[in-house]
């Protein structure tokens, strides 16, 4: 693609260029004497025919006036694409990641993937906010917002896939010790629901779900309900379908059965729509908004969207008015080169997914991670793709891959870990203790061991040797030392083998083995961006209520004919 500030001054230097009169060569009746016989006499002076020292000056000056109007042109045109790049930059805002993601690791040619936390905030920080997202009636424009849309953007070191995983925002997570640094916010760390750790900041948020996942986070990109707004609009609209009518009376969404192209405030109301999809939680709002971003990205990727200069104006105006980013992402020039790594990915290897999930035993409107959940997040960690070359879904490479998905089929939240020093070195069981909390293990109590320890040893009861794996995959011990004892619980020796880190020493640095493609997306409501007929599925359960009555979305759009459409 051309750059858009360099067109104009180039077409405006060539069109100039076309118009600069050249010095005529004088044809054979231009100078003769009526009836076209060349004359043999000297021309007199002043006579048509002369080329002395008047013709020439004049010629000269003209020149000069043409070159003097060309160099202002250039300058001008030049200034303005100089004004229109300082303009985008002056519309993002960023703030510092503060090295809360962890750090990517290079593959053997020296490339690094790229991983980027996508935040959609519920923030009703603003006027236009409050409207669009109602709730203010009574607060008036508030502070603070949560991350009610959170993906992780995978996209591979060498540029070949790319996997985008939405972890949904009634997931309990543990939430670190936190200050944001804009508005002086700050926690000491709690046990709680994971989209509300953007209170504290956007780093804040990052380090959650780096916690979470184990996934290093390289960026963030957060947008508000005006960005969506402004987003869709900029690139003329997104379409989509719904295989039924539906009527989603929280969001406002309301569309007819079939295909739409939704803009400004209709797309708002789609993606925020939980009650018109799925079984009304967030998790059928996951997929809806999987099924926009694949339109919007195939429209991105469409002839003639990012090659009309018009319409990158238009995105990239509205993309950075639109954005808060981190200070790594903080120029139009990084986020130009964002956008080339993304577009290098075909469409058919651009893999969408949800976190997999269990009911939390706690609270039924919470989830936890689930099955399957760690296996996803080791495939991203390590850089695997889900799809093969051709775009379809890899299978279980080896048998290395099936012992991680065994490993994997206790879920880390339901695991409790004591962890006891052995080493009497201070401070080494909460190290680990925290390495473990930080990759969303269960509670994890400390304490010296009753002896000193020369090796490191993990220690299982009955039944409990999937979990004991799952523990020892996290922190790197190998098989070796895991021994089965007699009780429930999971101990954790830590011995004087193991004097510092939070992974075992010696722990294989080799590439990991090729993702069970299976087991990482397993009940994740996997798609790739390709499937443009794929219609979001309404849901069939008495998920809203209108005028007081429980209904179906279907039967609410019947019952309300005399709303307009969200497209309408």
């Amino acid at each position: 693609m051309s750059d858009p500030w360099d067109g104009p001054a180039g077409q405006a230097t060539r069109s100039r260029r076309t118009q600069v009169p050249g010095q005529r060569t004088a044809e054979p009746d231009e100078t003769g004497p009526p009836g076209g016989r060349p004359s043999t006499s000297p021309a007199p002076a002043g006579a048509p025919g002369e080329r002395g020292p008047r013709r020439l000056s004049r010629g000269r000056k003209v020149l000069k006036a043409t070159a003097v109007g060309l160099s202002v042109l250039v300058v001008v045109t030049a200034g303005a694409g100089w004004w229109f790049y300082q303009h985008l930059n002056g519309n993002i805002h960023s703030v510092s990641l503060d090295g809360k993601g962890g750090t990517e690791k290079a593959d053997a040619f020296g490339r690094t993937p790229i991983n980027i936390l996508v935040m959609g905030s519920d923030g009703r920080t603003s006027e236009k906010d409050c409207k669009l997202g109602g709730g203010c009636s009574t607060t008036g424009v508030q502070t603070g917002s949560n991350a009610d849309v959170q993906m992780v953007l995978h996209i591979s070191a060498d540029r070949s896939n790319a996997t985008v995983m939405s972890i949904p925002r009634d997931t309990m997570s543990k939430v670190p010790a936190c200050k944001d640094g804009e508005s002086g916010q700050s926690t000491p760390g709690y046990y709680g629901q994971i989209n509300s750790a953007l209170q504290y900041g956007p780093a804040c948020q990052v380090a959650t779900v780096h916690r979470l996942t184990g996934i290093p986070i390289d960026h963030f990109v957060k947008l508000d309900f005006s960005g969506v707004v402004k987003m869709s609009d900029a690139v003329g609209g997104v379409s989509v379908c719904v295989d039924d009518d539906v009527y989603d009376t929280y969001s406002h969404l309301k569309l007819s059965q079939g295909a739409h192209t939704l803009k400004g405030v209709a797309a708002l109301e789609f993606v925020r729509s939980r009650h018109g999809f799925g079984d009304g939680s967030d998790l059928g709002r996951t997929i809806s908004q999987h099924i926009f971003l694949s339109a919007m990205i195939r429209k991105f990727k469409s002839a003639g969207t990012l090659t009309d200069p018009t319409a990158v104006y238009k995105l990239s105006d509205a993309a950075t008015k639109a954005l808060t980013v981190d200070d790594g992402l903080g120029s139009v020039k990084k986020l130009i080169a964002l956008a080339g790594d993304v577009n290098k990915v075909p469409t058919d290897r651009i893999t969408f997914a949800t976190m997999q999930t269990a009911p939390d035993p706690a609270d039924s409107d919470r989830v936890v991670v689930g099955p399957g959940a760690r296996s996803l997040f080791a495939t991203i960690a390590d850089d695997q793709s889900l799809t093969t070359g051709s775009g379809k879904k890899s299978g279980a490479a080896s048998a290395t891959a099936k012992a991680r998905a065994t490993a994997s089929a206790v879920p880390a939240s339901r695991i409790a870990v004591t962890v006891e020093n052995g080493t009497g070195i201070t401070g080494r069981a909460s190290v680990i203790a925290s390495a473990l909390t930080g990759q969303g293990f269960g509670s994890t109590s400390t304490a010296n061991a009753p002896s000193p320890a020369t090796s490191t040893t993990l220690t299982y009861g009955t039944g409990r040797k999937a979990a004991a794996q799952t523990v020892a995959k996290a922190l790197g011990l190998p098989p070796s030392r895991l021994k089965q004892g007699t009780g429930q619980d999971l101990t954790l020796v830590v011995g004087s083998d193991w004097p510092g880190g939070s992974t075992y020493p010696g722990a294989s640095t080799a590439s990991p083995a090729p993702a069970d493609t299976k087991a990482a997306v397993s009940d994740a409501h996997a798609s790739t961006a390709d499937q443009a007929k794929t219609c979001a599925k309404v849901s069939p359960y008495k998920t809203v209520m209108l005028d007081g009555v429980p209904m179906t979305p279907a039967q609410a759009y019947a019952a309300a004919r005399s709303k307009p459409d969200s497209d309408a």
